[in-house]
């Protein structure tokens, strides 16, 4: 744990960096396929299952203060996923993986850009 703010900010940047990375990651593999076409991808449904689950892991290593100051991300949810994905890895629904890359990481990366373009300087 950061023993003082400016280091708890310098390390919140570099985890809302790594989700926005990644969620930018999982768009770019999988961002014009359809759900079918994801699900006969191997390699491709594994990098973004990858990408999804490293969105949550630096998601849930961001301070409560960051959480608290950006409200409009969806912390709990963003971390249900990846406990979805990391412990129920033999049933992973492709349906909504697929689901997840076009209707909610969109929003996700324009809300990260947001925070990170107006990131108090530490």
């Amino acid at each position: 744990m950061p023993r003082d703010e400016a280091a708890a900010l310098r390390e919140d940047h570099v985890r809302l960096r790594h989700m926005l990375e990644s969620a930018e990651r999982a768009m770019r593999i999988a961002g014009g396929l359809s759900s079918d076409a994801l699900a006969s991808d191997e390699t491709k449904l594994l990098a973004v299952v990858k990408s999804i689950e490293v969105v949550g892991e630096a998601s849930a290593k961001v301070s409560e203060s960051t959480r608290e100051r950006l409200p409009a991300i969806p912390w709990r949810a963003i971390r249900l996923m990846r406990n979805r994905m990391i412990h129920g890895y033999d049933t992973i629904d492709t349906a909504i993986v697929h689901r997840t890359v076009v209707e909610y990481l969109p929003s996700l990366i324009h809300k990260l850009g947001r925070a990170l373009a107006s990131w108090p300087a530490a």
